[in-house]
């Protein structure tokens, strides 16, 4: 278990490049006694020591422990404060060899290291003022990105624009709470600094701000999770053909027989740098069967979830209309507000007449519906439905300089500031005493400093967030 009253004392190390066997290895060491760890291990090729070596400049050597030679590396030495973790750092590229690795973090050990916790390094480059909490947060977000889109979101965040925004939202509440607690200095002399009405215009324009914010936590956890895009239709018309075409790889089961996926299964795609998450859901019927009834259960819940939701009906089927009455009205509730695209599957196996026909066919509801007629056993218009599932999901709508919430530790923080501000405009309005206003103020305060760390002062707060990071970093 990681002992914060040891976190600013012990020297650390741990490997910093991903587990698993490669070229090279890098050992990351940071502390105090960085320098003087490795110096007991580290003989250049010269005459120098390694306190004598330029930092920032790769040097050459071996690393021997117990006078054992145990590999020739390259070693970098950082300087505090002109390091990651704002400490004196060496970083030990070594061959990418698991037993070397293990002999070269045994040497660190014995020479006065201790091993790093999951995202310690990272956590003390907070604490040493190097990045603020959201920050950090995104060198986490930035190692797991899968997309272009998840690489932008968490370099933008990475880069402090984030921070600015929240920085910004928190000194226009501290200018707030500072007029109301200078009336309150000055209540015997009847002075007014700020009337009730500017007040609440800045109360508003705040709260405003805020929720622009929070309106962006659906884009923004949709990017970093993958946007949701369900597969949804009638039993046997194609969704798990078209689930493994999408994804290029058989992950569903496909079959003749009425009913064969029972429960709901996903699998994520990149288009155009952006994850998508696929769900394929169980065939929408009426049945007796308890099994297939309850992952059709899970296929509406699965519904509420999705951007994007692709209705498949089969083209080369007898029935008249193609898509069963029953099934529209079934749907009508759970795709409203949803980005449904109705796609005819099977054109392989009609004319371009019998497409028309189906087309014709369709109720009001979803004659208005961007339609694609495809084959998802060939592949015929697959290319063209992925963009028209990228043009859905609307990410066109957002520009390039827009802050955009992706971390729901972030959401309920602004959730709950919003609640808070709330309290003041309604209190600002009934007239309530600036003794009131002001605590309100204050935790509002504190919540949004704690987006960027600025409040935070439980380390109990801050081992749950570094206790994800990966061990390295």
């Amino acid at each position: 278990m990681f002992d914060p009253t040891l976190f600013q004392q012990d020297t650390i190390c741990a490997t910093a490049t991903a587990p698993g066997v490669g070229g090279i290895a890098v050992i990351r060491v940071s502390g105090s006694q960085a320098f003087a760890v490795v110096a007991a291990l580290f003989v250049p090729f010269g005459q120098h020591t390694l306190g004598e070596l330029p930092v920032r400049q790769a040097i050459y050597g071996r690393l021997l422990c117990d006078g054992e030679l145990i590999d020739e590396v390259v070693v970098v030495k950082y300087c505090a404060p002109h390091s990651y973790t704002g400490e004196d750092t060496v970083e030990i590229s070594c061959h990418g060899s698991l037993y070397i690795q293990q002999r070269v973090l045994q040497a660190c050990l014995s020479a006065g290291c201790r091993m790093a916790a999951p995202g310690e390094f990272t956590r003390r480059a907070y604490l040493n003022g190097k990045m603020d909490l959201s920050q950090a947060e995104a060198v986490a977000d930035l190692i797991a990105s899968e997309s272009a889109a998840q690489h932008r979101l968490a370099l933008s965040q990475l880069r402090g624009g984030y921070s600015a925004e929240f920085n910004t939202l928190r000194d226009r509440l501290i200018q707030f709470v500072s007029l109301i607690e200078l009336e309150l200095d000055f209540s015997e002399e009847d002075v007014v600094f700020a009337d009730r009405s500017s007040l609440l215009q800045l109360a508003d324009d705040i709260s405003a701000r805020l929720k622009v914010l929070m309106d962006s936590f659906r884009l923004g956890n949709a990017l970093k999770k993958g946007i949701p895009v369900a597969i949804v239709g009638a039993t046997n018309v194609g969704k798990s053909t078209l689930l493994n075409r999408m994804l290029g790889e058989d992950k569903a089961i496909v079959s003749s027989i009425h009913g064969t996926t029972r429960d709901v299964i996903e699998d994520t795609i990149n288009i155009d740098g952006v994850l998508f998450r696929f769900i394929d859901t169980a065939g929408i019927r009426m049945t007796e069967d308890e099994i297939e009834n309850m992952g059709i259960e899970r296929s509406y819940r699965k519904l509420e979830e999705a951007t994007v939701v692709l209705w498949l009906a089969d083209l080369s089927g007898e029935a008249s209309p193609a898509i069963d009455p029953a099934l529209v009205e079934r749907m009508r509730t759970p795709i409203q507000d949803k980005r449904v695209i109705l796609i005819a599957n099977k054109s392989d196996e009609v004319s371009e007449k019998r497409i028309k026909a189906f087309r014709i066919s369709l109720p009001p509801e979803l004659s208005a519906l961007p339609f694609h007629a495809i084959s998802a056993r060939f592949g015929h218009g697959i290319e063209e439905l992925k963009q028209a599932v990228s043009t859905a999901a609307h990410l066109s709508d957002r520009h390039e300089g827009d802050i955009v919430v992706s971390n729901a530790r972030h959401y309920q923080l602004m959730q709950d500031a919003a609640e808070v501000l709330d309290r003041v405009r309604s209190g600002l309005r009934d007239g309530l005493s600036g003794d009131l206003l002001s605590l309100d103020l204050r935790h509002a305060i504190t919540l949004i400093g704690e987006i960027t760390g600025s409040e935070i002062t439980s380390d109990t707060i801050l081992h749950n967030i570094f206790a994800h990071f990966c061990i390295g970093k």
